[in-house]
């Protein structure tokens, strides 16, 4: 069994990715801080928005290879990861514009990537639970 959808949300989310590291490094080089936040709110709220990426993708993308390698529902693959990749987009807007890493963007972002841990890791449950 091949993971076409894992790999096609793993590709979005790579870009993403990509996209909060170089809004850090730009920013780095722009104000001189090369090393932690240097009291820098805006340099702050990038690199959260970036950390937190870095947090929680990694391990929804492990849980949904298991799941596909498992057999999962192409419905459950795809509404797991365009939950993940919307919640991730939300919750980065949020932080690196105006809304400053507080209220209801953070919170909804936040929501969508939790649906999509949370889906994954009930798969993989059910998955052991009839195995044994």
């Amino acid at each position: 069994m091949t993971l076409h959808l894992t790999a096609l949300f793993a590709g979005v989310l790579i870009f993403i990715q990509i996209a909060l590291t170089t809004l850090v490094g730009v920013y780095r080089g722009k104000v001189g801080i090369n090393f932690m936040h240097g009291d820098d709110d805006v340099l702050l709220r990038r690199m959260r928005a970036h950390g937190n990426f870095t947090e929680t993708v990694p391990i929804v993308l492990i849980a949904m290879a298991l799941a596909e390698l498992a057999g999962a529902p192409s419905w459950l693959m795809l509404a797991g990861g365009a939950s993940l990749v919307l919640g991730r987009l939300i919750h980065a807007a949020n932080f690196v514009g105006s809304g400053g890493g507080v209220g209801a963007g953070r919170a909804a972002g936040m929501a969508f990537t939790t649906i999509s841990m949370a889906a994954f890791a009930v798969y993989g449950l059910m998955i052991f639970a009839n195995a044994v």
